[in-house]
């Protein structure tokens, strides 16, 4: 059998300068899976759902390598807090408030984020 691909007309978004920026379409975000997007300010957020539905974006650019990979990380909770870890050096970032759970002095950007 065959399940066809789910169907929505919601769209992600982003807080940007007071104003909401259309990222991608919801069927497009997997829950526990990451994906890029590019902004208009040229820097890429990484958007993710998790199982439970709930949305989350933060800067895609992994700051202890400067290769924007965020969007690729391997997602997971600690403390029953979500975060992605960094597919290259394995630092796990916060993904409601963007701070690095193992270097307390690093942070990336936290987006408010959205379906509409």
């Amino acid at each position: 059998m065959t399940l066809a691909p789910e169907t929505t007309e919601l769209k992600i978004e982003l807080a940007l300068d007071g104003d909401w920026f259309t990222v991608c379409d919801l069927s497009t975000l997997l829950p526990g899976r990451g994906v890029a997007a590019l902004l208009p300010n040229g820097h890429q957020a990484a958007i993710f759902r998790d199982r439970s539905g709930e949305l989350f974006a933060i800067d895609n650019r992994d700051p202890f390598t400067g290769a924007a990979v965020l969007s690729r990380g391997l997602t997971g909770t600690h403390q029953g807090r979500p975060f992605v870890a960094s597919p290259l050096l394995k630092q796990r970032f916060d993904l409601e408030s963007g701070q690095c759970l193992d270097d307390e002095e690093v942070r990336v950007t936290a987006y408010q984020v959205r379906a509409a």
